[in-house]
C-alpha cells in the first residue's frame, strides 16, 4: 500500500508511506528477510518514479548509460517502509516450508504507486516512470 503527495503546481510525486505483506512461507531469518523486502520496495520505487533508460533513436545507443544521468532513489527519496510476513504452512514446498523471498518485494510496488497517484489526482499513469510532464 502506497501513501503519496503530489504537488498541484508542479506535479512532483512524493511518496511519504509505503505498507508491504509478504507471504514467503517459512521464514528462516527474520532480520534478513524484511532488509530483503525493504531492498524490493525501494527498487520498485524508483521503477516508479525515477529510473528510465533513454536510447538514442538513431543508433539504438543508451543515452543515459551512467549514474549520472541514470536516476535511482537515494535516502530522501524513501519513505517510512513497513514490513510485514504473511504466515503461512506450506508442507508441500520443500521440508522446511521456506520459499524464496528473492526480490519479491519490489512485486506490486509501481503498481502500488500509480494507484496512488490516481487516487491523488484521478489521472491514470500507464507508462514508467511517473514523471510531471505525465500528470500536468
Amino acid at each position: 500500500f502506497a501513501e503519496v503527495r503530489v504537488d498541484p503546481d508542479f506535479g512532483e510525486v512524493r511518496v511519504t508511506r509505503f505498507v508491504g505483506a509478504f507471504g514467503v512461507g517459512q521464514v528462516i531469518n527474520l532480520k534478513t528477510a524484511r532488509s530483503q523486502m525493504i531492498g524490493g520496495i525501494v527498487m520498485g520505487l524508483g521503477m516508479a518514479l525515477l529510473e528510465e533508460t533513454v536510447t538514442d533513436s538513431r543508433t539504438g545507443r543508451i543515452v543515459n548509460a551512467n549514474l549520472g544521468e541514470y536516476h535511482v532513489p537515494v535516502n530522501a527519496d524513501i519513505p517510512a517502509i513497513e514490513s510485514y510476513f504473511v504466515e503461512e504452512i506450506d508442507p508441500y514446498i520443500n521440508p522446511i516450508g521456506a520459499k524464496g523471498a528473492g526480490e519479491i518485494g519490489i512485486t506490486g510496488v509501481a503498481a502500488a504507486v500509480a494507484n496512488a497517484v490516481y487516487h491523488a489526482t484521478g489521472k491514470r499513469i500507464r507508462d514508467l516512470p511517473i514523471t510531471p510532464d505525465k500528470l500536468l
